[in-house]
């Protein structure tokens, strides 16, 4: 599914830098020479998501397009430009629609365009609450919500490391390259990640979804309930303890993943080694799910059996071994050969520098950035982000890359602060 084209009626330089914006997000645009123009492009059959219009002009005239439009059965949620001149007469008579909204100027191409990308997922979203779905049509639609890649770390197996994996790599694309991370402990079982990073697990997604049924002020996200590591990566958990595990849904749990996009650089979650519910549905919407794997015979046999399963779940594709204390005992051609899929990066062994990391509350690539170890999360980092690595496996295998995600996401995501 393509993304969906936004309608963009504004002066031409603000114009042609929100254009610029929003095509290195990958959305298509379309401009309008005036607001009325945009019933014939929806009725043209492009599929526009959002409109984005310009009301210095004549305010009267925007607003009586959209409410004809409405009475027609033709909905376009609206982002309207204004300046302080014309905000009093906006809203009034119930000219705007109930997914519309106002921003005022001088305005911010950045900003404006995560703004655009928040309301196409909220118009996705139920306006009354049911029991069990947040949003009215499904999950939001993963190939038009926000590039941003979900990374699940996951094996069937515990003991391979699948938590230190996640913290360091999340720590790597945060202070290494830039990127701002979400990092969800969704071990709803055995998490660590918080322990292992020092924080307190704090309020959790379940708390929050039982405060908002109960008739809390209204429903939080995992960003809005994230606690900042000293790293800069967000953390998230979705229980603090396996009691809570009864008000998970597992559909719920993955819209409220996919609803963080919009607001970080990269996603990663921490998975219990079980194929429950939930792990399941973040299996379907994550981007790349990495398999930890370590050089012994029970680890290969459960990421063998992961094939299977994956598989038949449809996300086999999705799969990517990462050998975890590398070269201690089983080469990784033969790893590959076994478990039949091709390591992605291989990490070598820590010994103790994990241990003194994690006694401090942070990640080894954080306090000992300049550790060979270290350097195998930075190049497990710029594979998560299409960025070719020049790097060869620990083996040093001729002939053999570690392959590029780039196709995967589309483009490497700029920093952003």
């Amino acid at each position: 599914m393509r993304r969906p084209t936004i309608a963009i009626r504004l002066p031409a330089r603000e114009r042609d830098a929100l254009i610029e914006e929003l095509a290195a997000a990958e959305f298509g645009t379309v401009v309008l020479d005036s607001a009325s123009d945009l019933e014939r492009v929806v009725g043209g059959g492009l599929p526009v998501g959002l409109a984005i219009l310009d009301v210095s002009e004549d305010p009267t005239a925007v607003t009586a397009t959209l409410a004809g439009m409405r009475e027609r059965g033709i909905s376009v949620p609206a982002l309207i430009v204004a300046g302080d001149s014309v905000f009093d007469d906006l809203g009034e008579d119930d000219t705007l629609g109930p997914n519309d909204e106002i921003v005022l100027r001088p305005i911010d191409t950045d900003g404006l365009r995560w703004r655009a990308e928040a309301m196409l997922i909220r118009s996705q979203v139920v306006a009354h609450a049911t029991d069990n779905s947040v949003l009215s049509r499904g999950p939001v639609e993963a190939d038009w919500a926000a590039r941003s890649p979900i990374v699940a770390v996951f094996n069937p197996k515990g003991g391979v490391g699948k938590t230190t994996i996640a913290t360091n790599l999340a720590s790597a694309l945060q202070g290494r390259r830039d990127r701002n991370v979400l990092l969800v402990d969704a071990d709803t079982v055995t998490g660590h990640v918080t322990m292992s990073l020092g924080l307190d697990t704090g309020r959790t997604l379940s708390d929050a979804w039982l405060d908002a049924d109960e008739g809390g002020p209204g429903e939080e996200g995992l960003l809005d309930i994230a606690e900042v590591h000293d790293s800069g990566v967000r953390v998230a958990a979705l229980v603090s303890s396996p009691l809570h595990m009864v008000t998970l849904d597992a559909d719920r749990v993955a819209e409220a993943i996919l609803a963080a996009r919009w607001g970080v650089d990269v996603i990663v979650v921490d998975l219990h080694p079980s194929y429950s519910e939930v792990n399941q549905a973040i299996f379907g919407i994550a981007d790349r799910i990495l398999v930890p794997v370590t050089p012994d015979l029970p680890a290969i046999r459960a990421a063998s059996q992961l094939t299977e399963v994956a598989t038949q779940l449809g996300v086999r594709d999705h799969l990517a071994m990462v050998v975890n204390r590398a070269n201690s005992g089983v080469s990784i051609r033969q790893m590959e050969d076994a478990v039949g899929l091709t390591a992605m990066a291989s990490i070598r062994s820590g010994g103790m520098l994990f241990v003194r990391a994690a006694n401090e509350g942070r990640t080894v690539t954080d306090m000992f950035p300049k550790d060979a170890v270290s350097h195998d999360f930075e190049i497990l980092a710029d594979c998560i982000l299409g960025i070719e690595p020049a790097e060869r496996l620990a083996d040093g295998k001729a002939g053999h890359r570690m392959p590029s995600l780039g196709g995967l996401f589309g483009r490497n995501q700029p920093a952003r602060t």
